[in-house]
């Protein structure tokens, strides 16, 4: 089946995946169905409504998966969207092991991706956790507050750098442990640099 909204870089993608072929083609014709724009980003599928990315199709070695840009929004009536990890504010996936699975929940898949034109339509934005909504750990907080040249350092640094930083320093469970990450960092933060720069 061809169709003028195919892209030909999809059509590349999918001749050369090795895994979750059958699965690609028919998320790929659910989601034309629906009247988005092909477009190829991030290495993958992407579909779009007036330039906004919709939704995108992709797949790891236990699932292949549609992932809403802006999941968080969807009503998700049938409990099926997972965020795919903690730090993930907007995306939500619909996972698939099989191609009968798609099949069976083509209607419903239909009925998210027009949820989430909708939400396209109307302009909605997820609401994203701003960097004073994470909890700074004591550990690294105490250096702040005994540093002035730090707490600057860390404060001049882009949001999204402060939040991994905080991320970084609060997993650790043994608060020594925390010390010593927060004590290796120091000297980067410093120097204006994020965890990977």
């Amino acid at each position: 089946m061809t169709n003028s909204r195919m892209n030909p870089k999809v059509d590349e993608f999918l001749s050369k995946a090795k895994n979750w072929n059958e699965e690609y083609e028919k998320l790929r014709n659910i989601v034309l169905d629906c009247e988005l724009t092909e477009e190829f980003k991030w290495m993958h599928p992407c579909y779009t409504f007036e330039k906004k990315n919709v939704v995108l199709i992709h797949g790891f070695k236990e699932y292949c998966a549609l992932l809403f840009h802006k999941g968080a929004l969807l009503q998700d009536a049938n409990g099926i969207l997972i965020q795919q990890t903690e730090n993930v504010q907007a995306a939500r996936q619909i996972r698939f092991t099989n191609v009968q699975e798609i099949v069976e929940m083509e209607t419903i898949l239909k009925a998210y991706i027009h949820d989430a034109i909708e939400v396209e339509k109307a302009g909605l934005e997820v609401e994203l956790k701003k960097t004073a909504d994470f909890i700074i750990p004591d550990e690294f907080q105490n250096k702040l507050d005994e540093i002035p040249a730090l707490k600057i350092a860390f404060e001049a640094l882009t949001p999204g750098r402060q939040r991994a930083y905080i991320r970084y320093f609060s997993e650790p469970k043994q608060s020594k442990t925390r010390v010593s990450r927060v004590g290796k960092y120091i000297q980067e933060i410093l120097n204006g640099k994020g965890l990977n720069d």
